[in-house]
């Protein structure tokens, strides 16, 4: 993966042949750790147990398109970015 900046966050992006999920967790933890939040904290601002949230980041569920939306807007950037995804060129 290859880190840019991204609205001054910090984001990774995909390389072609990583599976999907194991991408996403490792993003998600990326981000969380980055802000220096702990998953209990994260997990209580998107209204989701502890549990479910470590769930995200261990690769195990697929988290809501509600949850993916609050979660991109607690870190301010897109969806895409989000979940490592790029456009074809």
């Amino acid at each position: 993966m290859e880190l840019f900046f991204y609205n001054i966050i910090p984001i990774l992006v995909c390389q072609e042949g990583i599976d999907f999920l194991s991408a996403f967790s490792e993003h998600l933890t990326f981000l969380r750790e980055n802000r220096a939040i702990p998953q209990k904290e994260l997990a209580k601002i998107l209204g989701l147990s502890l549990h479910t949230y470590q769930r995200f980041e261990y690769g195990e569920q697929d988290p809501r398109m509600s949850t993916l939306v609050a979660l991109a807007d607690y870190y301010n950037i897109s969806l895409d970015d989000l979940v490592c995804r790029e456009w074809p060129r």
